[in-house]
């Protein structure tokens, strides 16, 4: 059977494309590997109630598990700070609920659906699955990190991500730990899903994942896993190419995903809405710079975000338990109520430059980072 576009992966952002593509009266095909849409859940599932209102998504009662309040973020030697998060409206969300219901927009605007589908080869405009063979115009790849180990294993983070029932994990509260040595390049979070109920992971580099988060429940005190996912993360921004002839790459295959905490619903959502709408405008032009502009809006809108966040990231990478302790000093009651007054938890870098604009943080991110310092400093200037 011919498509116009058959979109390989059924993530945020090939459904929300399929359903751009659709909703513009071209057929097109969703094919995923696993054998339901929306597992298995691989993020924390947080994001901003605009941000849902954006991509064109009113949660129902079954997707939205939680709204955060607050965060609280440690430091190796257990100091502290709490964040207010009241105005910046953040929800949890579940993933295989959520997904569920882009799957059914996309489906109501006409995209097929297929899953328990593997992607096996692409040959021109012939897409090769265990279900058969589709011929198409457009192929979009969505399959995920999966796709991006093969360009960089150094942008690959490994990750845990444990469901568990705890006493000790607090309704509304997000919790971050920091440290170089456990988790070194990233950090341990806590995501309620509810009063005792949440997401508890990890991720850095060069450790057992595993291992390091079994630890972290250990010392947190009586706890029960009802549920463990691993996957890797990607943490090294956008590939250089979006469109390659007939091939459109998006989501996490596109290194949507924010450096610096791997999160993107939002970023990788708007990526396949882009996407979908210039796949539409080709379709009906023929016109190769149609795809293009997929790239162009997608860099317009987050370009100068995930630049400032990419060097966020070089510093996280060298920060040492000295270091981090350091810049937890300086951390002032005035800086936490400036972070806490944003209303953008979707771009965050604002914050880390609050963070890191204490003299002391100054001081210690500029040995660590010199002029790359400077270039963070005036590109959310720019902003």
């Amino acid at each position: 059977m011919d498509y116009d576009v058959v979109v390989a992966g059924a993530s945020v952002s090939g459904l929300l494309c399929a359903r751009e593509i659709a909703k513009r009266g071209n057929s097109v095909l969703i094919v995923e590997e696993d054998s339901e849409i929306g597992t298995p859940e691989h993020c924390g599932g947080m994001i901003s109630i605009s941000a849902l209102e954006e991509l064109g998504i009113v949660p129902n009662r079954v997707t939205l598990d939680n709204q955060i309040e607050s965060a609280e973020i440690f430091s190796p030697s257990g100091k502290s700070f709490v964040i207010n998060s009241e105005l910046q409206k953040v929800a949890v969300i579940n993933r295989r609920s959520f997904d569920k219901q882009i799957a059914r927009q996309a489906q109501r605007n006409g995209a097929d659906i297929r899953v328990k589908t593997s992607v096996k080869k692409i040959i021109g405009d012939k897409i090769i699955t265990t279900d058969g063979d589709f011929k198409c115009k457009i192929i979009v790849d969505g399959r995920g990190v999966s796709s991006l180990i093969h360009r960089d294993r150094n942008g690959i983070l490994h990750s845990a991500q444990f469901e568990v029932y705890a006493d000790w994990i607090e309704s509304g509260k997000v919790e971050v730990y920091f440290d170089a040595e456990m988790y070194p390049g990233f950090f341990c979070w806590i995501i309620p899903i509810g009063s005792g109920h949440g997401k508890v992971g990890v991720a850095a580099r060069a450790i057992n994942a595993a291992s390091a988060l079994e630890k972290f429940l250990l010392k947190k005190g009586r706890h029960f896993i009802v549920r463990k996912i691993f996957a890797p993360i990607w943490i090294k921004g956008p590939i250089d190419n979006f469109v390659t002839k007939n091939i459109v790459t998006i989501g996490d295959a596109a290194g949507q995903t924010k450096p610096t905490t791997a999160g993107g619903i939002y970023s990788c959502g708007v990526g396949g809405i882009l996407a979908g709408r210039a796949i539409s405008q080709f379709l009906e032009s023929k016109d190769d710079s149609d795809l293009g502009n997929y790239q162009n809006n997608w860099q317009k809108k987050f370009g100068k975000e995930f630049n400032s966040m990419l060097l966020a990231r070089k510093l996280l990478e060298r920060l040492d338990n000295k270091a981090i302790d350091s810049i937890f000093d300086s951390v002032t009651p005035k800086i936490i109520e400036d972070i806490s007054r944003s209303e953008s938890f979707d771009f965050h870098t604002d914050a880390v430059i609050k963070l890191l604009g204490a003299k002391s943080s100054i001081k210690v991110a500029q040995t660590i980072l010199g002029s790359e310092l400077r270039k963070l400093f005036a590109l959310v200037e720019r902003n």
